[in-house]
């Protein structure tokens, strides 16, 4: 496992925007969310190495995954936020991906932060 550090939760109105933060060195790194009472869904992850990126259909268009790569942090940018957007988000590293994956999943991710509250007010 890795070290995995979240930052950049908070509470703001709807339509507004929040960018959370994730420390991690040189892993794919995936956001998941987790709402009261709900499973854990998947919201974004961004390839390591290279720069592939993917999202849920449920925040394509408004929230963008990128990576620093001077600064081993991965960001997700989130915009015209909605109320169903509150939840527990998580940061998540990959163990390992092949390169030839097309896709990622919850079970490729070992290690995991603790989690920031992101609340969205109507």
């Amino acid at each position: 496992q890795v070290q995995v550090v979240e930052s950049g939760g908070g509470t703001v109105q709807a339509g507004g925007s929040l960018r959370l933060s994730c420390a991690v060195f040189e892993r794919t790194v995936g956001w998941f969310c987790q709402a009261p009472g709900k499973e854990r869904d998947f919201v974004a992850a961004i390839r390591w190495p290279g720069s592939n990126t993917y999202y849920a259909n449920s925040v394509k268009g408004r929230f963008t995954i990128s990576r620093d790569n001077a600064k081993n942090t991965v960001y997700l940018q989130m915009t015209s936020q909605k109320p169903e957007d509150t939840a527990v988000y998580c940061c998540a590293a990959a163990d390992y991906i092949p390169p030839e994956a097309t896709t990622v999943g919850i079970h490729d991710f070992g290690s995991w932060g603790q989690g920031t509250q992101v609340t969205i007010s109507s």
